[in-house]
C-alpha cells in the first residue's frame, strides 16, 4: 500500500509539471518558456511544415555556398573500378577447408549402382563435348600493359590519372582520381557523374553505386569527396588531352602511384 501511495503521488506531480507552461529540466538547469504567444510563434516558423519547397531549398543552396565560401572549395573525386571478370583463387586455408568438408561429406554421401555410372560415362562420349577453360594470365599481364582492361582478371581495377589534381600547382603533375569542383550543380553526386561526362562526354558505361560517397579527405584550402562507380559497358579508350596519362591498377598497386601517407586512407577506402 505505501508503493501504491507513493507511485500515485509521484504521478500527479509529474502531470502538475507537464500542465504548468513552466517546465523546469532539473538535469540540465535550464528553463523553458513555452506559455507565452510568441514562443509557439517561433516554433511554428521552424517547423519543416511551415515552410513551402521553395524556401528550404533556398535554405539548402546557401548551405552549400557559405560551406564553400567559409571552408575553402568541394570537389568530387570518382573512383572508377572494374570488377573481377573472374573468380580469385582461394586461400589455401579455405582450399584445404573446402577438400576436408568433401572428404566427409563422401562418407555420408548415397550410393547409386555401378550401372548408373556406366549410363552417364556413356552419354557423355557419345556427346563428344571438348572444353577447355581460357588462360586467366592475358598477353596484358606478361607485358605489364597497366593501361589495358584485360589483365589482373581475378581482382578489382581502378582508374588513375597522372595530372595536376584541383587545389595545386598546375606545373606538378601527380596521380590521382577524375575529379571536378563543385560549381551550381544538384549535388555532389551530379558533381561526380560531370568529371566523368568532362572527358568522355557519355556515361551510360559506368555505373555509380549509391548517393552518398564513400569517403572523404579534408585540407584547410578544400575537401575532396570520393564517389563510387563501376564501368559496364564496353568502352576500351580511357585517354584524354586534359592528363598526360592514365592507368588501371589494384589495389596493392596503388601504393607504387601515392604516398604512403594517402595510400593508408585508400587501404580503408578501396576493395581489395
Amino acid at each position: 500500500m505505501l508503493r501504491i501511495r507513493m507511485l500515485s503521488s509521484l504521478s500527479s506531480k509529474v502531470l502538475e509539471s507537464v500542465a504548468d507552461p513552466h517546465l523546469v529540466c532539473a538535469d540540465l538547469g535550464v528553463k523553458r518558456w513555452m506559455g507565452n504567444e510568441e514562443g509557439r510563434r517561433g516554433l511554428t516558423t521552424h517547423s519543416p511544415e511551415s515552410r513551402n519547397a521553395g524556401e528550404i531549398k533556398q535554405d539548402a543552396a546557401g548551405e552549400a555556398a557559405s560551406l564553400g565560401s567559409d571552408d575553402g572549395k568541394i570537389l568530387a573525386a570518382v573512383v572508377l573500378e572494374r570488377l573481377p571478370v573472374v573468380l580469385p583463387q582461394l586461400h589455401p586455408t579455405v582450399a584445404a577447408f573446402q577438400e576436408f568438408s568433401f572428404n566427409w561429406r563422401q562418407q555420408f554421401r548415397r550410393h547409386y549402382p555401378q550401372q548408373f555410372f556406366d549410363m552417364a560415362a556413356n552419354k557423355g562420349e557419345e556427346a563428344d563435348v571438348e572444353f577447355e577453360a581460357a588462360p586467366t594470365i592475358t598477353e596484358a599481364d606478361k607485358s605489364n600493359d597497366r593501361r589495358s582492361l584485360q589483365r589482373a582478371l581475378d581482382r578489382r581495377l581502378y582508374y588513375i590519372v597522372l595530372g595536376s589534381p584541383l587545389g595545386s600547382s598546375k606545373d606538378m603533375a601527380s596521380w590521382h582520381f577524375p575529379e571536378k569542383e563543385y560549381e551550381n550543380e544538384e549535388n555532389l553526386r551530379k558533381c561526380a557523374e560531370s568529371a566523368l561526362g568532362s572527358l568522355w562526354g557519355d556515361i551510360s558505361d559506368f555505373y555509380f553505386v549509391g548517393n552518398a560517397p564513400c569517403g572523404h579527405l579534408a585540407f584547410p584550402s578544400l575537401k575532396r569527396f570520393f564517389f563510387r562507380s563501376q564501368i559496364i559497358g564496353k568502352r576500351d579508350k580511357f585517354g584524354h588531352p586534359k592528363y598526360r596519362d592514365y592507368a588501371w591498377v589494384s589495389k596493392d598497386e596503388l601504393s607504387e602511384y601515392f604516398e604512403p601517407g594517402q595510400m593508408d586512407f585508400f587501404k580503408r577506402l578501396l576493395i581489395k
